[in-house]
């Protein structure tokens, strides 16, 4: 992401950034942090590098297809790869502690998907400055002490969320002097990922939608808690009789949302999400419902992060530190585009 674009959406972000935080103390589940330690993800061989790989989610659908390609990476490329993570998205802490175990046991380079961009910047810097080297996937970190990052261009991916709703909203038939409202939900306050999608759906609906169409200003912030998220989609639907379409984030949040609008036939609201999980696969699939999701292409961030770690470890320099892997848009319109087609075969 260049540096000028950055700079343009900092305001956005950073008051983003602080809706949702103040949000998130008063929405935040009490569920106990449980961290997954590490365990071979492949044949471990002597003589072979030791890669530990560092999830969020470690049992949601997204997390798996990570898991596969980091997976696979190890079996193709001759390297062993240990697997540990946390179970839900704000357990920065835990993965603190995973990042020392891993340091502990001797990784010869560590593939990290930080839980909070801001907290594990320090962590993250420390594992650079030991030599060990450290790639980033799916979220960057405030901080430039890594050797590469691979993402989603998670700005573009937001506006391209935005775009996909307004598009979907105009083919069911709404008209530009109809007044409807769009509800947001997101997965964690303080993830960089997030904020960027936010900022990205924020800026294209902004120069792009008809003046009566508007964001609700309330974000819903459901941390990951797809029971809370739930909860907060059926009390946004009552509440707000205008309301036509549902944006989510992240995984979590989409899984949330889904659920509300099936188990309340909801087939009147426009679904705009991100990745593939059973519950927005089954609203794509449906004829009743209208739902598109932002497809990632996660399976490459772990199995290229993976061959990096190798590669710097071989002693080869890294040229482009920051590379977006992309998105593709799926909706019952693309499900047999050959892209899409390929990318669900690892989802």
């Amino acid at each position: 992401m260049t540096q000028k674009r950055s700079l343009t959406v900092l305001p956005v972000l950073l008051l983003l950034l602080l809706s949702m935080a103040a949000c998130s103390k008063k929405n935040t589940a009490d569920v106990p942090p449980e961290v997954v330690n590490f365990e071979p993800l492949t044949e471990i061989k002597e003589g072979r590098d030791d890669i530990y790989l560092i999830v969020k989610i470690i049992d949601s659908s997204y997390w798996q297809v990570i898991i596969t390609g980091a997976k696979q990476a190890g079996d193709d490329l001759n390297c062993n790869v240990y697997l540990g993570g946390t179970t839900i998205e704000t357990d920065w802490k835990g993965q603190r502690g995973l990042i020392n175990d891993a340091l502990t046991n001797g990784a010869k380079a560590i593939v990290l998907a930080p839980d909070d961009s801001v907290e594990l910047a320090t962590d993250i810097e420390k594992v650079h400055d030991l030599n060990v080297p450290i790639v980033l996937i799916d979220t960057a970190a405030n901080t430039d002490s890594y050797d590469k990052c691979y993402m989603t261009d998670n700005l573009l991916a937001g506006q391209k969320a935005a775009e996909e709703m307004l598009s979907r909203l105009k083919e069911f038939g709404h008209t530009e002097d109809e007044q409807l409202s769009v509800g947001i939900m997101a997965g964690m306050a303080t993830s960089q990922t997030i904020n960027e999608r936010l900022a990205g759906f924020y800026q294209y609906w902004s120069h792009n939608a008809p003046g009566k169409w508007s964001i609700i200003s309330d974000i819903m912030n459901c941390n990951g808690n797809i029971e809370l998220g739930d909860q907060m989609a059926v009390n946004t639907m009552k509440k707000h009789g205008d309301l036509a379409g549902l944006f989510a984030t992240n995984n979590g949040p989409t899984r949330a949302i889904c659920k509300a609008v099936s188990d309340n036939e909801r087939t009147d609201l426009i679904i705009v999400g991100f990745d593939y999980s059973d519950e927005i696969k089954g609203l794509i699939a449906s004829p009743d419902y209208r739902a598109s999701t932002m497809l990632q292409r996660q399976y490459d961030m772990s199995y290229r992060a993976v061959g990096t770690a190798l590669d710097l470890l071989s002693g080869k320099a890294v040229d482009i530190r920051f590379e977006d892997t992309g998105v593709v848009t799926v909706n019952n319109q693309t499900l047999t585009d050959p892209d899409v087609v390929e990318l669900l075969k690892n989802n």
